[in-house]
């Protein structure tokens, strides 16, 4: 877990070339697959990040899109590092999305949570009692596996360069009591102490703020070192699954949204103090 390279990244970059190397040569979906013998179907599920490609797929579509041999050699580079195993795959049962892919490289992470602590601040006991509650049927192994997963992301808090962090807590977030009185407290304190790393910063939004730009919930946004290559990506969050969105409207309507959350938030300063003191409530 020491590299931050990710291979989720790698395949994203490689898909987006192809899709810029197609579009380039003017070339629709139907041609790629007609000239290549494929069904369009697999062209797309290739662009989109559903398939993987194999060399000789590779080669075929360079040869198809005339690839200078820079634009060969650098792809031929992508699609062998997109092949490699990042630490989370031997979590793929119980990380079934490619988030935690793509957050291992982050620049930055900046995220609004409506209802819970975000993990990488979660205790151990804090998690057990989200889990349980989100997997009424799980089982101890499960739940140990999960929080085995949730534990390792952790590492990217650790790297001599962590990501920037920003984190808006809603107040229902840290008012509600997960696992107890003592459980919440400890979980207070570790989001305190979190407060003091130069590379986090935490803002409470209260309820005196009234109604804000994300009652829908919460989304966070991934930005990285070399946006040309990785544009930013926004997840947001529902009772299903997360929903990745990349197209440049998208990106920026969440960023903007983010920036109207941090204006109505309590500033660090006084999040800190917030947080203090519904964690000594919770202990009288």
């Amino acid at each position: 877990m020491a590299s931050t390279a990710s291979p989720t990244i790698r395949a994203r970059r490689l898909r987006r070339e192809l899709r810029r190397l197609r579009d380039q040569r003017g070339l629709t979906v139907e041609d790629v697959a007609r000239s290549v013998g494929w069904h369009r179907a697999k062209v797309i599920r290739i662009e989109q990040g559903h398939s993987g490609i194999a060399a000789d797929g590779l080669r075929k579509l360079l040869d198809l899109y005339d690839a200078s041999p820079e634009e060969r050699d650098a792809l031929a580079g992508l699609a062998r590092q997109a092949r490699q195993k990042g630490w989370w795959s031997v979590y793929g049962d119980v990380l079934p999305d490619d988030y935690v892919g793509f957050e291992a490289e982050a620049e930055s992470i900046s995220t609004f949570q409506s209802l819970h602590v975000p993990g990488l601040l979660q205790t151990e006991e804090y998690a057990r009692a989200v889990i349980h509650a989100g997997r009424a049927t799980a089982g101890k192994d499960e739940v140990d596996r999960v929080i085995a997963a949730r534990q390792a992301r952790k590492v990217l808090l650790t790297r001599d360069v962590p990501p920037k962090l920003w984190i808006i807590l809603d107040e229902a977030a840290v008012r509600r009591v997960v696992g107890g009185a003592k459980v919440m407290s400890v979980q207070l304190g570790r989001i305190i102490e979190a407060c003091q790393l130069p590379a986090v910063e935490v803002q409470v939004l209260p309820f005196a703020a009234g109604a804000h730009a994300s009652m829908g919930g919460a989304f966070t946004i991934l930005d990285y070192a070399e946006p040309a290559l990785d544009p930013t990506i926004v997840y947001v969050d529902n009772d299903i699954n997360t929903l990745l969105l990349e197209e440049e409207q998208q990106v920026a309507r969440y960023k903007l949204v983010f920036d109207h959350l941090r204006a109505k938030a309590l500033d660090p300063d006084q999040s800190a103090d917030f947080l203090v003191r519904i964690s000594a409530e919770l202990q009288d």
